[in-house]
């Protein structure tokens, strides 16, 4: 109630991504079919790494957090996002704002870790291949996990604490289809020094910091590759980062242009832009990348299909 008192603000309204019906009409289709994609695609991969006695090491127990923080962060924001487009009240409450804030947030920062634990994982996996099995055992593994979702959520605590502490009484429509943080300072009749310098500070620790873990993992990961005598040991070490790269590519270079830029380059046209990329595309594409790329992941799908063709065609004898 502390947070709430300092606004008059009760409830805010997402202006979304257009205001013309016939373009709401369209967006809520490719929405609809991009949710169900990351949703049958993130479902299937956490299903086939957990089924599959193969697919039990610390590659893929990472992937399969990979796989439950981008079902997480769209679900926080997909769903409200499809309502909105079909009705004319687009209200969202002020708790509802910040809960919707917390939880993408801290789902979106536990993914950044996640990604450099990933890179991790590869450069243990290319440049000490013997010692393996003795640094990522499940232990490490759940403990490094573990840190990274209390360090997600915790950057969350406090952006959302500080961003709900302000006073909102210029106006509650927010120029977005999600309660992100820029334009909920837009919004705010405080000064908003200290907020961006939290934002910068932290969320640019945490980017900058991972970031910089995955480049020196994959320098080292290049040199150990480039000194393999075997062009097939050398394609296959490639083939086992290419999808991680791939991921990498895709969510840093949508997150820093959307945070990472002074606020005198700040358009919410261009973020609306660049937030449907990483709430809505990115979740859906990740699956896909692992799927198709993975040669492991190929082998554990066909074997899950094969036997429910198999179970089928035994009750079709019967």
């Amino acid at each position: 109630m502390g947070i709430r008192n300092q606004s008059s603000v009760t409830e805010f309204i997402l202006l979304g991504l257009t205001d013309d019906p016939e373009l709401e009409t369209f967006l809520f289709i490719l929405f609809s079919l991009a949710y169900i994609i990351t949703i049958l695609g993130n479902i299937g991969m956490l299903v086939v790494i957990v089924s599959d006695a193969h697919l039990q090491t610390a590659m893929y127990f990472f992937l399969r957090h990979l796989s439950f923080v981008d079902l997480c962060y769209s679900t926080v924001i997909v769903p409200k996002t499809l309502i909105n487009f079909l009705s004319e009240s687009k209200i969202i409450s002020f708790f509802g704002c910040a809960a919707q804030m917390f939880f993408f947030v801290g789902m979106a920062g536990s993914e950044v870790l996640i990604l450099a634990l990933m890179s991790y994982d590869r450069y243990v996996a290319i440049c000490n291949p013997l010692l393996y099995t003795v640094i990522m055992t499940n232990k490490s593994c759940i403990y490094l996990v573990t840190s990274a979702y209390i360090g997600g959520f915790l950057n969350s605590l406090i952006q959302t604490a500080s961003t709900f502490s302000l006073s909102f009484c210029k106006s509650n429509k927010i120029t977005h289809f999600f309660c992100d943080i820029p334009p909920l300072l837009k919004l705010s009749c405080s000064n908003t020094l200290l907020n961006e310098v939290i934002l910068f500070v932290f969320a640019g620790s945490i980017q900058v910091g991972t970031l910089l873990a995955i480049l020196i993992s994959y320098a080292y990961i290049l040199c150990s590759i480039l000194r393999m005598r075997s062009a097939e040991r050398r394609l296959k070490a490639f083939n086992t980062c290419a999808s991680h790269f791939l991921c990498v590519t895709l969510f840093y270079g949508t997150v820093i242009f959307m945070y990472m830029r002074p606020s005198s380059q700040y358009t919410l046209d261009q973020d609306r832009v660049a937030s449907v990329f990483y709430t809505v595309i990115i979740p859906m594409l990740n699956p896909l990348i692992y799927s198709l790329r993975n040669k492991d992941v190929k082998q554990a799908i066909r074997k899950i299909l094969n036997k429910k063709v198999n179970i089928f065609t035994s009750i079709l004898q019967q």
